[in-house]
């Protein structure tokens, strides 16, 4: 059966360019000027009207020609701006700059080794990258000539950096250029998401599509403020304090730090990279001097400026470094309010281990989502929304958010029923249209008009979703996507072509109890025997681990066995491997 969502439905979707509706309502104009962004290390802050306005010079400057000191990017000559960043201030304003000149702009992971890179820079075409100082060696691997590589925040010589852009048209006193009309249909940016068919996609996500999400976002939050109080928030003069420690080159940090926090006045803090002792540094309530120095941080020489944190955004593979923190029963939480968790399945006992250090908090939000959906699919009600007919049930994955029509399908193509698992098809108009330059891909995942997520859904009599499993071999390591045809091409590749056949699974030993990690299978070739298996799957492990970003690399081992099953039809019978190793593993050792 068919299944669509019990909260309101979505406005229309108008043919607008998103910046209209995120930083050009009418609402923002009677906002008194606040202190909109935090970076969390150097103490640099930007209030709302600063970030408005560096928005707009930015946008000019880059659309402007080079003979008044501008780049001359426009999206009528087919430009993707790159972005290889680490968390920053300026990150953000460059995303607002490209959207309101309409130039669609691709994130890179700044965790990403040079072959990861070089990868995904040439599937997305991008035509000139941002980049941060300390990721500069990675971008001279773009292909793109030096004088197309600018630096984001910062300055380094013989770079072009977008603060010399701004300077440059405040200086010369520049007329503006104005927000670029905008259909539905305006790709809008390209962010990268690891599927079954081996290496990254570029998945699309249109105007058209960041408006219905958006609107999803303030249905929800408008349905809460039926059966909810006002909050009275924590921070300062009242405000709500967001501390954004995720990668805004994931969808959930773009969506965190871009898109969620200009809808009320909101501090939004930046985290560079992630460190659980910056973290619980930052917190706490205590009044100090406005600049302190780190204690437990390895940022020693930095500075901090401690806000009354107000708000947490996490993911499963954070709150267990959290929890398991030798500071986590002393830390001081108070201040927080509200937690969200997502990017991955937050299992209960890690939900309630977190919870039980929060007495402000009344529940942790999450749900259930992917980047192909431009954001969420689902979402954790509060209780008593639309007049108790919403149920906020544990261990589930919400409610599915405005706009969204599903359907579970069982594997031979039939619909499930009430209550039985099977794979989750959605659609809306926050769907993503399909993979950038993939179309095979495309053709696979985006069926008649329906997403096929990969995933075995369950949903209950009261609409609430339950997630069962993957369905696809795709697997969630510290809530990123792990493709295991994505390490099994990279072990093949090997330079001495050590192995024949190979097979990558997940198996238990992961931070969270359902955290599967992935564990290799390999025949070995010719050149492998004569080497020994020793030394090939000891080259072997290394090569991944130079080809491969940490979260990729083979934590569950490396097995060598003579040949990989498969069914008649050529299908791998990873179960059977995966089973054989979890019985194992499990078998407690008999002494002789």
């Amino acid at each position: 059966m068919h299944h669509a969502s019990l909260l309101p439905p979505l406005p229309h979707v108008p043919e607008q360019n998103v910046h209209h509706i995120l930083l050009g309502r009418r609402d923002q104009q009677s906002w008194p000027d606040f202190t909109s962004q935090v970076d969390i290390l150097t103490g640099e802050r930007r209030s709302f009207r600063e970030f408005l306005e560096r928005v707009r010079d930015g946008a000019t400057a880059l659309e402007i020609g080079t003979e008044h000191g501008g780049l001359g990017i426009r999206s009528d000559n087919d430009e993707v701006v790159g972005i290889l960043s680490e968390n920053c201030l300026d990150y953000v304003a460059l995303i607002h700059s490209l959207l309101a000149i309409t130039v669609p702009f691709a994130t890179f992971s700044s965790y990403s080794t040079s072959f990861e890179f070089q990868y995904t820079i040439r599937l997305s075409g991008a035509t000139r990258l941002f980049v941060s100082p300390t990721l500069l060696h990675l971008a001279r691997d773009s292909g793109l000539p030096d004088d197309r590589i600018y630096i984001l925040e910062g300055n380094v010589e013989g770079h072009t950096s977008y603060p010399t852009l701004v300077d440059r048209v405040r200086r010369n006193k520049i007329a503006r250029v104005p927000v670029r009309p905008a259909k539905k249909d305006t790709l809008a940016y390209l962010v990268f998401s690891s599927g079954t068919t081996g290496l990254p996609k570029a998945v699309m996500i249109t105007h058209g599509n960041l408006i219905a999400s958006t609107f999803q976002y303030l249905i929800f939050v408008q349905e809460i403020a039926k059966v909810q109080d006002p909050r009275v928030w924590n921070g300062p003069d009242g405000m709500q304090v967001v501390f954004n420690v995720l990668p805004i080159h994931h969808t959930y940090g773009l969506h965190i730090a871009a898109f969620h926090c200009f809808f009320e006045p909101v501090t939004v803090l930046f985290l560079s990279k992630w460190d659980a002792d910056t973290f619980l540094d930052s917190i706490p309530k205590l009044v100090l001097p406005q600049y302190v120095v780190l204690l437990h941080s390895p940022y020693k020489t930095q500075s901090l400026y401690r806000y009354h944190i107000t708000s947490l955004v996490l993911v499963p593979s954070l709150i267990y470094q959290i929890v398991h923190h030798p500071r986590f029963l002393s830390a001081d939480f108070t201040t927080v309010q509200t937690i969200r968790s997502g990017a991955a399945y937050l299992p209960t006992q890690l939900r309630e281990r977190l919870w039980s250090r929060f007495p402000n908090v009344e529940r942790i939000g999450g749900g259930y989502g992917m980047s192909e959906s431009t954001l969420a699919v689902s979402i954790m009600p509060a209780a008593g929304m639309l007049d108790g007919r919403i149920k906020n049930v544990p261990g589930s994955i919400g409610i599915l958010v405005s706009g969204i029509e599903t359907r579970v399908v069982r594997e031979d193509g039939t619909l499930a029923g009430i209550n039985e698992p099977g794979e989750l098809h959605v659609r809306g108009s926050s769907i993503s249209p399909g993979y950038w330059r993939n179309e095979a891909a495309t053709k696979v995942a985006f069926v008649d008009g329906w997403l096929r997520t990969g995933d075995r859904i369950r949903i209950d009599s009261d609409g609430v979703l339950y997630f069962e499993d993957r369905a696809k071999d795709t697997l969630k390591v510290s809530g990123m996507q792990v493709s295991p045809m994505e390490i099994e091409n990279t072990i093949l590749d090997h330079p001495d072509k050590l192995v024949d056949d190979v097979t990558v699974a997940g198996v238990s030993g992961g931070r969270t109890m359902d955290e599967r990690v992935p564990r290799a299978w390999i025949v070995l070739s010719p050149a492998g025997v004569q080497l020994g298996v020793a030394e090939a799957t000891k080259r072997i492990d290394e090569w991944v681990r130079e080809c491969l970003s940490r979260y990729k690399w083979l934590r569950g081992g490396i097995a060598v066995v003579d040949d990989i099953p498969k069914s008649p039809t050529g299908k791998v019978l990873r179960r059977q491997l995966v089973d054989k190793y979890e019985a194992e593993r499990t078998t407690p050792m008999t002494r002789l």
